[in-house]
Parts: C-alpha cells; sequence; structure tokens
C-alpha cells in the first residue's frame, strides 16, 4: 500500500489513489466515473492536481482517467527512467493498452501534447476525439525567442536555477498565469511539496526542460504526422495570456487543423483549467456532448 502523503488537499483532490505498475515503475492514476474514457494528460512542473475542477465536472458522466507522469505528483520516481517526451509518452502508450482505455476523448496539455499525441497517432483506433490546451508537437525552428529560452532554461544555468532555486515551480509557472493570484499559496502547495529535492528537480524537471531543444529529432517525428490527426475531432482551449505558448502558437495549430473547433480565453494564461474552470469546462461539455461539428468560434 503506497502512502498518501499528509501535504495532500483532500477537499481539493478527493479522488481515490490507484497505482498500476508499468516496466519502468509505478504510476499514480485517478479514475472516476463511468462511460467513455477521457483521459487527462499532464505537463511540467504539474500533476494530475491541475485537472481536479475537470475530473469533477465530467466524471458524473464519464470515466475520467489523469495520471501522473513518473516522477510526478504521487508516482514512482525511478532512478534509471529517461524522464523525456518520447520515454513518458511510450509510457503512457503502456498505461492505455493495459486499462484497454478506447473510445478515449484525450485531453492534453503543455508537455502533455507531444507526450500524449503520440498516443492518437500510435494507436488512433483508442483515441476517438481530441483537446488540446495551450500545447504543441513541433520543433521550436521557427521561433527564436523560444529557442533562445529554451536553450537558457535547458543549459547548465537553467539546471543551476532549477536544482536550487526550484526555478521551474517559483518562477517560470507563476509567470505563466494570465492572472497571478489565482495561483494561490494553497494550491502552489501541493506543486512544490512534490519537489522539495533537488535531485529530483534535476531528475524530473530539468530533463524536460533540456528536452526542449534536445528531443528535436521527436517531436519532429511528430510533426511529419500532424495530418493523421485531422482524422478525428480536435478542439483547442487556448489561454491568450500565456507567456509561455503565445498565440503564434495557437496559429500553427488553426493551420494544421483547419477544421478544428477553436476556443480562445483572453484573460487566462497557460492553466485555463486553472484559471477559469468554468469557461473550460463549459467548452468541453459543449463540443463532447454536442455534435462536435467542425468550425471556430
Amino acid at each position: 500500500m503506497t502512502a498518501i502523503p499528509a501535504w495532500l488537499d483532500r477537499t481539493a483532490y478527493p479522488f481515490q489513489n490507484r497505482y498500476l505498475d508499468l516496466a519502468a515503475g509505478r504510476m499514480h492514476y485517478v479514475d472516476e466515473g463511468h462511460g467513455s474514457p477521457m483521459l487527462f494528460v499532464h505537463g511540467t512542473p504539474t500533476w494530475s492536481f491541475e485537472f481536479r475542477h475537470l475530473i469533477s465536472a465530467f466524471s458524473p458522466g464519464a470515466r475520467v482517467i489523469a495520471p501522473d507522469h513518473l516522477g510526478f505528483g504521487l508516482s514512482s520516481r525511478p532512478g534509471d527512467f529517461a524522464y523525456t517526451p518520447e520515454a513518458h509518452a511510450a509510457n503512457l502508450i503502456e498505461f492505455a493498452d493495459r486499462l484497454d482505455l478506447r473510445d478515449i476523448t484525450l485531453v492534453v496539455h503543455d508537455f502533455g501534447g507531444p507526450i500524449g499525441l503520440r498516443l492518437a497517432l500510435d494507436r488512433p483506433d483508442r483515441v476517438a476525439r481530441i483537446v488540446i490546451i495551450n500545447s504543441w508537437m513541433w520543433p521550436f525552428d521557427d521561433y527564436p525567442d523560444m529557442r533562445r529560452k529554451a536553450g537558457i532554461a535547458g543549459g547548465s544555468f537553467g539546471r543551476f536555477l532549477y536544482k536550487y532555486a526550484n526555478f521551474s515551480l517559483r518562477v517560470l509557472a507563476p509567470s505563466a498565469y494570465g492572472d497571478k493570484t489565482k495561483l494561490t499559496p494553497a494550491i502552489h502547495r501541493q506543486y512544490l511539496e512534490v519537489f522539495r529535492d533537488r535531485h529530483a528537480r534535476v531528475q524530473v524537471l530539468h530533463a524536460l526542460a533540456a528536452s526542449l531543444l534536445g528531443s528535436r529529432d521527436y517531436y519532429q517525428s511528430l510533426w511529419r504526422r500532424v495530418g493523421e490527426l485531422r482524422r478525428k475531432p480536435v478542439l483547442v482551449v487556448w489561454g491568450l495570456k500565456d507567456s509561455a505558448f503565445r498565440p503564434n502558437q495557437l496559429d500553427r495549430w488553426r493551420r494544421a487543423l483547419p477544421e478544428a473547433t477553436v476556443v480562445t480565453l483572453p484573460a487566462a494564461g497557460h492553466w485555463p483549467h486553472e484559471e477559469e474552470p468554468a469557461a473550460v469546462i463549459k467548452a468541453m461539455g459543449q463540443w463532447v456532448n454536442g455534435p462536435m461539428r467542425h468550425g471556430t468560434h
């Protein structure tokens, strides 16, 4: 039996804790409700806690599944795991195969894009529809500003900041909120407590920072197949005040998936489902439960 940490806010996150032993390590996940599955794939430096509002909203009518990637949240932190997006993606595919998930509504955010969208590409029979929230699946070759920032974050100076200043959680995450007051101390604590250990910040968080440029070939391999996603209904929800993924990234999705439904939230930042959960729930609910006709709103 895995011990539940004392810092976990059971009022905000009242879900049953489940675990699955995969080849690389023990994965924690939430599995609430019944019906067609909705699979929520988080990014960095968070965990399934970021989807708590959506889990509560959709579990009465669907089977809502939200895993923590290895090293994050309540999952194990194996010492021999790569912690790159391609490693997390392979782990997620094993997770979906083991649970035999079908007719999935795949919801990806941040690094959840390059991690989760590989499931849609490699297991298209499992994924029925896709929701993309402030995410990507391409190399940053065409974005000099992002390449420059990624080079700093993923380099030796970034590694120092991640390790000793907890830079990812204390600086980068708050700065990407549209309204920073919405990241309350109580909410922030649920993310900070996971990475009190300095080594873990390097092992898990900085590994993804380094992969922004280091996993270029992997992103390119996904991007070459973006046309395959046009076979499925896609909803893009985008917080326009995101300092990490700016509107030009949304424009790329619009060009790549011209029939996708797009919902923009002008006041939200990188975590619209944390900042404006009611708006995200409304957008997703209308799209999932409606006719899902192609179009832009």
